[in-house]
């Protein structure tokens, strides 16, 4: 799918499935103490970008906008981050992991695009 082309609510559905799929890594995480810990984190900052581009999609100013997918952006890429600690771990098999690392960084990318774009005008 081009970016270029994406309406916000496109994105916003890409965002909320990645949420979920973030969901299910979490869970299949074992039961040790540093997969709870990384299923934790890994929760909080992979679920947080679809709420907060929702919330920035209804702000009020440009800046309120672009601060509110600056979080989203922030919290994409330390999801990445876990992500690449659960693969050098060895906590989930890496194929288990192309596909969902593949779409944070196609989300990371957009959302960075928009920022720049929001913060030019």
């Amino acid at each position: 799918m081009k970016s270029d082309s994406m309406t916000p609510e496109v994105l916003e559905n890409r965002l909320v499935d990645f949420a979920v799929r973030i969901g299910k890594v979490a869970d299949a995480l074992p039961d040790t103490r540093l997969g709870q810990h990384i299923a934790n984190q890994i929760v909080r900052s992979g679920t947080s970008p679809a709420p907060n581009y929702s919330e920035g999609c209804a702000a009020e100013s440009r800046k309120d906008f672009a601060h509110k997918l600056s979080i989203s952006l922030k919290e994409l890429r330390e999801t990445k981050t876990w992500l690449r600690i659960i693969r050098k771990a060895d906590l989930l098999p890496a194929q288990r992991l192309h596909a969902i690392a593949d779409e944070a960084d196609q989300l990371c990318a957009i959302l960075s695009r928009s920022v720049h774009t929001s913060r030019e005008k």
